[in-house]
């Protein structure tokens, strides 16, 4: 059982206990081998020999496996909070809460860190989810640690290097320790794809042609009824996943060239991934991203978290990092990788990320790819030929990931951006350029610009021969309990990919963007955007593209909207897609069908295989090359808010019945420590609510030396409305009038009543918790009752255990910061809870403080 650890009484009165000690002493001389750790890679690379023992490797990562009491009471945790009618609907955990249930126990992990530290390595970070361990080192100290060797290898025409032989652990950590990253360099690929025409043009003059800037986007998908409705994303923070550094100045203009307000993203360098560097591609990548997840969600915050230039590392690093220290509430990711690259280790220790993220309501949305049916094509370079494997079927994760929701790819009908029907559609020209010329809806087939690409692809190389939707069924993951009820979804076991579609070509009705990335740039182009979207040559060239790298950004801003408008953050979103989708009225209401065109793969044999061919094509209903399609903004909103404010609030917002209430929502924030820094928290009235709504915030861990003010909102009708959070993290500034110390985590109480639903950091009785786990959840049907009672007798098992984050950090629970002995806020993650109280009607919603 999980439970051995003596209890530990908290500030709120709740008793948290550790988990089990699962490592007994470690002994070095007896080692065990981890299957499935060299990388499928290597069997096309030619080895090119040892590399050389001195050489340092930053950023390596230990991951530990959860016990398997601990991942059926966390697979019913996520039932639950994706369940209307659970106690637990939206009731999401802070990374130190899901440290405190699922991750290691803290003398473990002690064990650990003390016999990688005695093999010459050096800690960088504990992870505040207690499953793993970040650490430095050499390549001789990895090859002596784990017996095993690092080689070079040339793997389609680049240089790369990985472990050529399995590794192993003391066999004091075997069933514990799941995989160690970081030992190879095979980063995943952006999901871009190039304009094909060597002088783009849009809605001009001179050639007519149609291209696509956020506002056309916002018309197109309907998305203007949320902006007028005062609904942009405020209050919430997308975080954008890159591998490149970026020029800010890039985002600025294409801000202004779209006709945006100005509005800089917030920069983290991944932390212990190395130095900051531009990467060709990479940075075009990161570019497009965050101009169209700022350019859709236009209220939101936008931090932009990438990796530096460490060996080993990559996006993926990002991707733990802004889970693990809970960066924001939606997370787009534009990289992939094709599933058959992927060692089975590789792909546990990365859904684990997502999983946890899933739990923590973070809503992560990935590119289901730009290769079709054969993601595997992406591993192409410049003048390779591809191989069985690139042919074969296959799709990326993590877009095949069961807890992130996978974007795929539509095009419109040529004959409707650029032929006869173009009027229709687009306003004409008038001798100058039109930024937004769309008109309304465009009717899409499934993205397939193979045909196009075969002229493209004998000048610039074969990689860029495949130009389609990412989709089909992964060899990984087990098929969802919410991957069914809609109309043509195949029979079968296993996960199929996209989710959703939106635009993704970059031939009919490409994207527009800015980068100072020159590989994404035309030839003869000089420079982009300085004169609007056109550079300065005379033939005025622009910076256009496509790819499910621009419809992820797109859905990342959409969602921030949708979170406004719901309230709270909505956590893995395919449980409530795929109900709106199956119920027949609301699907022809609020999505388009795609029901034309195929992801197979069409650019010839010499570049498919005959089973890469067959697959798949457009149908009624759900369909492996456009999911469940794409769909109208505010239909699909409309519909989603009508079931969500019925069954419960999300985030601790609160749910109603149909009494007056409110929600909130607060974007998260980082602060030098000794400074301040402000978020603006937004109440969103529910069922008419009017009147003062007053605030109290609590910190969990303690935030000493720290304070906050914060106004009182005042709403008077349907409207939301914004006060501002200032948090100060200096003992100096904490005396003047207004501003309050912060309470500890767990203390502050709510108000419940009908319809309404406790503060997300549950600070509730353990035996009452057990109860409702045991005996509440008969009331939910969507819990299968083969599995109901030992599921939720393990959920309470591991529940009793603690939601130490209620209380601050239990014994066993690794804290993210340290006692300060200065008058400043220590370095760390902190979680604040704000609750609001008006009119007898009490919600809450937290956010993450990370004090630098």
């Amino acid at each position: 059982m999980m439970i051995a650890a003596a209890p530990v009484v908290c500030a709120c009165g709740v008793q948290a206990q550790a988990p089990q000690r699962r490592i007994a002493a470690i002994n070095p001389n007896q080692m065990v081998a981890l299957r499935n750790t060299v990388s499928p890679r290597l069997a096309t690379a030619v080895d090119q020999g040892r590399m050389n023992p001195s050489t340092p490797i930053e950023g390596m990562t230990m991951y530990f496996q959860p016990t398997a009491a601990q991942k059926a009471a966390l697979d019913a945790l996520l039932e639950a909070q994706q369940t209307p009618g659970s106690h637990y609907y939206h009731q999401w955990l802070t990374p130190q809460q899901y440290g405190s249930l699922f991750g290691m126990n803290d003398a473990d992990l002690a064990s650990v860190k003390a016999w990688l530290e005695s093999q010459g390595f050096t800690i960088e970070s504990v992870a505040s989810g207690r499953n793993s361990i970040t650490f430095s080192g050499t390549a001789g100290q990895v090859e002596s640690a784990f017996a095993t060797e690092l080689h070079r290898y040339l793997s389609r025409g680049e240089a790369h290097f990985a472990n050529a032989t399995e590794l192993s652990v003391p066999a004091a950590l075997n069933g514990v320790v799941l995989s160690i990253r970081g030992l190879n360099d095979f980063r995943p690929k952006p999901q871009l794809q190039p304009h094909r025409q060597s002088t783009a043009q849009f809605t001009s003059a001179q050639m007519g042609g149609h291209f696509l800037t956020p506002g056309d986007v916002a018309v197109i998908y309907d998305i203007n009824a949320a902006y007028n409705s005062g609904d942009t994303g405020s209050g919430q923070t997308i975080v954008v996943l890159g591998q490149s550094a970026i020029a800010v100045s890039d985002i600025e203009v294409f801000q202004k060239a779209a006709g945006l307000t100005v509005k800089d993203p917030t920069i983290r360098l991944t932390p212990s991934t190395g130095t900051s560097a531009k990467v060709q591609g990479d940075e075009a990548e990161s570019d497009l991203d965050l101009e169209y997840a700022s350019g859709i969600g236009r209220g939101a915050t936008i931090l932009f978290d990438y990796a530096g230039n460490a060996k080993g590392v990559s996006v993926y690093d990002a991707l733990r990092d802004a889970v693990d220290n809970n960066l924001g509430g939606i997370i787009s990711l534009s990289y992939g990788s094709c599933e058959l690259d992927l060692a089975q280790t590789d792909f546990n220790t990365l859904e684990g990320i997502t999983q946890q993220g899933a739990s923590q309501g973070q809503s992560i949305v990935v590119a289901s790819g730009d290769d079709g049916s054969t993601a595997c094509y992406g591993d192409l370079t410049t003048n390779t030929t591809p191989t069985t494997q690139e042919k074969s079927l296959a799709v990326n994760f993590p877009a095949s990931s069961a807890y992130a929701t996978g974007v795929g790819g539509t095009e419109f009908v040529s004959q409707d951006v650029n032929g006869k029907n173009a009027g229709t559609y687009w306003q004409p020209a008038s001798g100058s350029d039109l930024v937004t010329s769309a008109l309304s809806y465009i009717p899409e087939v499934a993205w397939n610009d193979d045909p196009q690409s075969g002229s493209y692809a004998n000048q610039n190389g074969a990689q860029y021969a495949l130009s389609a939707g990412g989709g089909g069924a992964s060899k990984f993951a087990p098929r969802p309990s919410w991957q069914a009820g809609v109309p043509g979804i195949p029979s079968g076991s296993f996960r199929l990919v996209p989710d959703i579609s939106l635009n993704s070509s970059a031939d009919v009705g490409g994207y527009l963007y800015c980068t100072s990335d020159q590989s994404a740039w035309s030839t003869g182009q000089q420079g982009s955007c300085t004169k609007g979207f056109r550079d300065s040559s005379s033939n005025g060239y622009l910076t256009a593209g496509g790819g499910t790298s621009f419809a992820t950004p797109i859905f990342a801003g959409m969602v921030a909207i949708l979170n406004q408008k719901a309230g709270s953050t909505q956590g893995l979103l395919n449980k409530q897609l795929y109900t709106l989708a199956s119920n027949a009225s609301t699907y022809a209401a609020a999505f388009h069908d795609i029901t034309q065109g195929s992801n197979a793969c069409t650019a010839g044999s010499s570049y498919c295989s005959s089973a890469g061919a067959s697959e798949y094509t457009a149908a009624a209903g759900y369909d492996e090359a456009t999911g469940l399609g794409s769909f109208d903004f505010n239909a699909l909103t409309t519909a989603w808010t009508a079931t969500t404010t019925t069954t419960g609030g999300g985030g601790g917002g609160g749910g109603t019945t149909g009494s007056p209430s409110f929600k909130l929502a607060a974007a998260n924030m980082t602060v030098a420590a000794g400074s301040s820094a402000s978020s603006n928290v937004t109440v969103t009235p529910v069922n008419a609510f009017t009147g003062t709504v007053s605030f109290t915030v609590t910190a969990s861990p303690a935030m000493t030396n720290g304070c906050y003010a914060i106004g009182n909102a005042s709403v008077a009708g349907s409207t939301a409305v914004t006060t501002t959070l200032t948090v100060y993290t200096s003992k100096s500034q904490c005396s003047g009038s207004g501003v309050h110390s912060f309470a500890r985590g767990g203390t502050a109480t709510a108000s419940v009543g009908r319809g309404q639903r406790t503060p997300r950091s549950l600070p509730l009785g353990m035996t009452a918790l057990a109860g409702v786990l045991l005996f509440g959840f008969r009331r939910v049907r969507q819990v299968a009752r083969s599995r109901a009672w030992t599921t939720m007798a393990l959920l309470a098992l591991a529940l009793t255990a603690g939601f130490a984050g209620g209380c601050g950090t239990s014994s066993g629970t690794a804290s993210s910061s340290t006692t300060s002995t200065s008058s400043n806020v220590a370095a760390g993650s902190y979680t604040l809870t704000v609750t609001g109280t008006g009119s007898s009607v009490t919600a809450s919603t937290t956010l993450s403080v990370t004090v630098q």
